[in-house]
């Protein structure tokens, strides 16, 4: 599967008070090319919605709270029309320029691709000591578990084919940032075969992260031990 026009690509971008970035995350995107891009809102109280209107893209309300509910709300939305269903967040930290080696990287038999931080040519900006030695721990706890080959674990710029992403949805639970670590365990549990391309996370352009290191943490171990008693 090689990609063969831009529109073939809908990018999921969740949003909460992102009114000084989703601009120039929805202009790059415009920019290069993508055109299908569906914002999932949860209730900013700024001028988020306003201004991603204002560029004509696809905007739904979202129904709880949580970037894992967003996300779960996104992927059953029936105004989704790629064959390509793209994942990446709304602060400017993930490049729109990265998303065509992640179609690329959709062989005919890949399933999904992930963005990691720790492969070579890829980076961080944007992690702290704690994060690093968290983020390592949790990662090779599901390599153990699972007998994956992941690099990276808690990062949440993926693609997927539509088709498969109508598989893995009615398996997801999450509510919060673990959504990113239940999505590939559930990918291993139900066979999916999952590539990895390199990624670099900049730094948040404006505003302050609504990831909460130890809580979400928390989460995410939490996730992990539930995935290991519960079916796929």
């Amino acid at each position: 599967m090689r990609r063969t026009e831009n529109s073939s690509v809908t990018v999921i971008v969740p949003t909460l008070n992102e009114e000084k970035n989703i601009a120039e995350v929805i202009g790059e995107l415009k920019h290069i090319g993508f055109s299908d891009i569906l914002i999932v809102d949860g209730n900013s109280t700024d001028r988020t919605v306003a201004i991603a209107k204002k560029f004509g893209v696809d905007v739904i309300d979202q129904n709880g709270k949580g970037k894992g509910n967003a996300l779960r709300q996104a992927f059953n939305y029936d105004g989704l029309n790629g064959d390509v269903v793209v994942m990446m967040d709304a602060d400017g930290s993930m490049s729109p320029k990265e998303i065509p080696k992640f179609f690329d990287a959709l062989v005919s038999d890949v399933d999904m691709v992930k963005g990691s931080r720790f492969l070579p040519s890829g980076y961080s900006e944007d992690m702290n000591l704690i994060r690093r030695i968290g983020n390592r721990f949790l990662l090779a706890l599901v390599n153990w578990l699972w007998s994956t080959r992941y690099t990276d674990l808690c990062y949440g710029f993926a693609a997927f084919r539509r088709d498969i992403l109508k598989k893995l949805c009615p398996h997801l639970k999450s509510t919060y940032f673990e959504i990113e670590t239940e999505i590939f365990i559930k990918a291993r549990k139900l066979g999916l075969k999952v590539a990895e391309v390199p990624s670099i996370e900049y730094r948040r352009k404006h505003g302050k992260s609504n990831l909460s290191t130890f809580t979400d943490g928390f989460r995410i171990l939490k996730t992990i031990i539930e995935e290991l008693v519960r079916e796929p």
